[in-house]
């Protein structure tokens, strides 16, 4: 069964996550965009470096290219971000990505982004899981009728990748530096560049790697990486940035005299922080910190979004400039739908 939670539809790899239940969510998604009017203007499909991500991706294209749907495929894993971003920058109307996020390794899964480059919201993918049970009951009335004399049309159509790529229905792109040159010229460089800083990643395993290294090497900063090397099995832990999960980071820091440790999730949309002094920094802290930064020394004007398990220490500070802070349930496809609504300008939640 494919129920979509708080941050797209998980599953343990060979239980549900499989590719019959992939190509049903795809062929959801396209009588979706169909019905919307949508379907000419494409969707876009990245991967994380899960087991199993690069060969899903390829499952979910071959029906969208079946349907004669373009296809925008980006080569090699990718960050989670970088799909929204390029959903949002070229107006798409969806995008997909592969990815089980921070959940153990047994695991893999979908997240949907809307336009915008939003997470889909709850409206959204209910909408998905109807339209995912009208796939399920084709599929069955299909299985009916091949036991028959006559062989039914099959409910999930599809168009081999390379003969899709042939066709130009599906097209492969590389938009990293498309994202990372948006990222750049969002931020003070210089001012990054006149610290000198020496800077300690964790990818924790996952796709963070070449952004964050190229973001800071621009920067002049000294950057040094552990846990780099491609491992589905991410080391034996949760690609979960934590106190617990940070150890290594945290000793590497304190030992190699860094100014700062950052870490990401095995997709790359949770953030980890450690400090200079080897502490972990909650990110409870890193929000209210960003939210005071951007409005008080940006000039930012706006509202906050956290949900109920997110300090209030930001009710306190959104108070205290004359603004509004925004409580939602867990799950940041409601942060997302809450910050669209208020024109907050920043939205996040405890678990980074």
């Amino acid at each position: 069964m494919i129920k979509f939670g708080t941050g797209g539809w998980r599953a343990v790899i060979g239980d549900d996550f499989t590719r019959e239940n992939i190509q049903k969510l795809s062929k959801a998604l396209v009588n979706k965009m169909k019905d919307e009017g949508v379907a000419e203007q494409g969707v876009a499909i990245g991967y994380d470096r899960r087991f199993l991500s690069k060969e899903s991706a390829i499952w979910a294209s071959e029906v969208f290219a079946a349907e004669g749907i373009p296809v925008k495929f980006i080569l090699g894993s990718a960050p989670t971000p970088l799909i929204m971003f390029f959903v949002m920058r070229h107006e798409l109307p969806y995008g997909m990505m592969i990815t089980a996020s921070h959940n153990p390794a047994v695991y893999n899964g979908i997240k949907v982004f809307t336009k915008g480059g939003r997470d889909a919201d709850e409206l959204q993918t209910q909408e998905i899981e109807r339209y995912i049970h009208g796939i399920e009951e084709e599929v069955l009335e299909a299985a009916c009728v091949s036991r028959g004399s006559e062989a039914g049309e099959p409910a999930v159509r599809i168009m081999e990748y390379e003969k899709g790529i042939g066709t130009g229905i599906i097209e492969e792109i590389n938009p990293l530096n498309e994202y990372l040159d948006n990222i750049i010229g969002a931020v003070d460089m210089q001012a990054i560049r006149d610290r000198g800083l020496r800077i300690a990643i964790d990818p924790m395993y996952g796709v963070s790697n070449t952004s964050l290294r190229t973001i800071l090497a621009t920067a002049r900063c000294d950057v040094q990486v552990i846990h780099e090397e491609h491992d589905t099995l991410f080391g034996g832990k949760l690609p979960a940035p934590s106190a617990f999960t940070l150890r290594s980071l945290q000793n590497y820091v304190v030992d190699r005299k860094c100014d700062i440790g950052i870490a990401t999730d095995g997709d790359a949309d949770r953030v980890g922080v450690i400090d200079d002094t080897g502490k972990f920094l909650h990110p409870n802290d890193i929000l209210v910190m960003l939210y005071y930064y951007l409005v008080k020394y940006k000039g930012w004007k706006g509202a906050v979004v956290r949900n109920v398990a997110t300090t209030h220490m930001l009710d306190k500070v959104a108070e205290g400039f004359g603004e509004k802070c925004y409580e939602v349930p867990v799950g940041f496809k409601y942060i997302s739908a809450k910050m669209n609504e208020t024109n907050a300008i920043i939205g996040g939640e405890s678990s980074g």
